[in-house]
């Protein structure tokens, strides 16, 4: 069995890897990546693919049992649902035999702006004809760590969520759920809702926060438009900026409130809680 990995050295794919070498020999796995040479340290075959390239998508992925097609982070929906398109395109030509994709928590349903990409592709692997399974990840704890970082350097966590929750979870975590499906039987023509067991408001966050470093920490609920000048005011880039606000919108309408116990199931484990996450945050 061949299992071909795209975004092999990004931040997920990378913890892909590494649970998938957990459980198969290193020849089985296949890396397919921009530039092969940065992810010489990871002890497989990597092939260039390009999601711009379309036709050395389909050298990457020739020979592949399963794909696994980690959703890219172009600049708009538009891009990256056009490298969606590329990808599967090239695993029809490369003949794959099953198309694993990282998706968003109700993506067929969501407003979300994340879903503009995540739905489209959705259906596309659908329609491709090729047996898929799709892995709607919720929120990762780790997109958090500069909120805790500036609650603790300002003593104030604030958002405009309307005291939205969501499920999320460890990267570490969902890449242990993809290298489960990739190496396990039983998950064709399925869709996973992936992320915590348990739901949380930022205002959790904020109690956690206190709890873990001992200081006073208050969590408060601005507009969006104040939430929009902070970010900014912060340094963080403005396209980022528009989609963190965006998500705090999903939050208040309960887009991402989505709690289940199928990342627990397909890991086989408990999952990393927002408790023990925080407090290593802290800790540093």
């Amino acid at each position: 069995m061949t299992i071909v990995v795209t975004g092999a050295t990004g931040q997920l794919g990378r913890l892909v890897v590494k649970h998938l070498l957990t459980k198969l020999p290193a020849e089985q796995v296949v890396g397919s990546v921009r530039t092969p040479a940065k992810g010489a340290d990871l002890g497989i075959q990597l092939r260039e693919g390009d999601f711009d390239r379309p036709e050395t998508l389909v050298a990457a992925f020739a020979g592949a049992d399963k794909l696994l097609i980690i959703s890219t982070d172009g600049e708009s929906a538009a891009e990256r649902l056009r490298q969606h398109a590329n990808a599967i395109e090239a695993a029809k030509a490369a003949g794959v035999k099953h198309i694993h994709y990282t998706s968003l928590t109700s993506a067929d349903t969501a407003t979300i702006a994340l879903a503009q990409t995540h739905g489209p592709t959705e259906e596309l692997i659908k329609a491709s004809g090729i047996p898929y399974t799709i892995l709607r990840n919720n929120w990762y704890f780790e997109n958090d760590l500069g909120t805790i970082a500036g609650a603790l350097a300002t003593g104030v966590l604030a958002t405009s969520s309307k005291g939205g929750r969501f499920a999320p979870a460890a990267r570490e975590d969902f890449a242990r759920a993809a290298a489960a499906v990739l190496t396990t039987d039983g998950h064709q023509n399925t869709t996973y809702e992936l992320g915590g067991p348990e739901s949380y408001s930022y205002a959790d966050f904020a109690k956690l926060i206190a709890e873990a470093s001992g200081k006073d920490i208050a969590y408060a609920e601005v507009t969006p438009e104040e939430a929009r000048t902070g970010m900014l005011g912060a340094g963080l880039p403005a396209g980022l900026v528009e989609l963190i606000v965006d998500f705090y919108r999903a939050l208040g309408q309960g887009e991402l409130d989505v709690p289940r116990g199928d990342l627990e199931k397909l890991i086989g484990q408990p999952a990393v809680s927002l408790r023990e996450f925080v407090a290593d945050a802290v800790r540093g």
